[in-house]
């Protein structure tokens, strides 16, 4: 029988355990209790949840765990010393160490993904990037997995992630049945890219929409001020200010985000050439592109799409 542990804080959000219900299944599924999933506090008892749902829970305590998963909360979780220390020596008394969505950040403040390609929602990637530069951040992942350290996405990316470690425990049959038996894709395509950049800027008036639409659509064209104020129907000095209040953001920072993930997406899902993906996406040169990569994500574009490569090689041995 293997321990899984879900460790939880005050304040975690509910629908990261919906991960245990992988783990569940799969001993269902083979008839056998492959699985024992408890769930962990540093004081034990009751732990309120962000929705204010409380959870009982068994306090943490140096044991051997096959494999330990840290929760997640709505923001970055608030953590204690003694918490902390429970999670820097897991991996000394356990197989593997995960994290669901923010819970990505206790890891990297534990020191866990220092040097390690991980990743977490895509709202918060480049905070977790910025706080902890030693991490190498993927943040278009559905999930990632890094020697023994495994992370997530989003909450119901967390799904995604154990039925991984279903699929690496006990064969794709196995994971794939648990997933028809939880109506979800065995293995989901796609990052998270085809959620955050559009979303992330969340303009508040149609003549700012119209002008992220059109440059999305128009990601080869040199996209000036004057070009998106044009398509908005403003004035420049009217659109640049309009567009940062209801945005956050300067007009260029937001078009190199939206170039950033279309070049990710289109290294994940064709095979071109590093140069015309550059050209495609509208950063002209591939230096041009690798300086934006290294800004946004620490890494160039060659690495990320090698360690695509090895995802993709490591997934077909999987169902070999």
């Amino acid at each position: 029988m293997q321990r899984v542990g879900f460790v939880v804080f005050p304040g975690f959000q509910v629908m990261c355990l919906a991960a245990a219900s992988a783990f569940e299944f799969a001993n269902i599924t083979v008839d056998d209790a492959v699985y024992d999933v408890g769930y962990y506090s540093e004081t034990g008892g009751p732990i309120a949840s962000s929705l204010g749902m409380s959870m009982e829970t068994r306090p943490l305590e140096r044991q051997s765990f096959d494999t330990l998963l840290v929760a997640g909360g709505v923001g970055v979780p608030e953590t204690t010393p003694a918490l902390l220390d429970f999670v820097r020596e897991a991996p000394q008394w356990s197989r593997r160490v995960a994290a669901i969505c923010t819970g990505a950040f206790v890891l990297a403040e534990a020191g866990l993904l220092d040097g390690r390609r991980a990743t977490t929602h895509w709202l918060l990637a480049r905070q977790l990037q910025n706080s902890f530069p030693k991490v190498k951040m993927e943040e278009d992942r559905i999930f990632i997995t890094d020697g023994p350290i495994w992370t997530s996405a989003g909450m119901s990316a967390g799904i995604d992630l154990a039925l991984a470690m279903v699929e690496k425990d006990l064969g794709a049959e196995v994971a794939h049945k648990v997933a028809q038996k939880l109506v979800l894709y065995h293995r989901r395509s796609g990052g998270q890219s085809q959620f955050s950049a559009l979303l992330e800027l969340e303009p508040k008036s149609d003549r700012i929409q119209i002008a992220l639409t059109y440059a999305k659509s128009h990601l080869r064209s040199p996209l000036s001020v004057e070009e998106l104020a044009a398509a908005a129907n403003l004035s420049p000095r009217q659109f640049s200010r309009t567009f940062r209040a209801e945005t956050g953001q300067s007009p260029a920072k937001a078009v190199e985000n939206l170039r950033l993930e279309a070049a990710r997406l289109m290294m994940e899902q064709t095979r071109h050439p590093i140069e015309v993906v550059a050209r495609e996406s509208g950063f002209a040169d591939r230096e041009r592109m690798r300086r934006a990569f290294l800004r946004a994500f620490g890494q160039p574009p060659q690495a990320m799409r090698r360690n695509l490569r090895s995802d993709e090689l490591a997934a077909s041995s999987n169902d070999a």
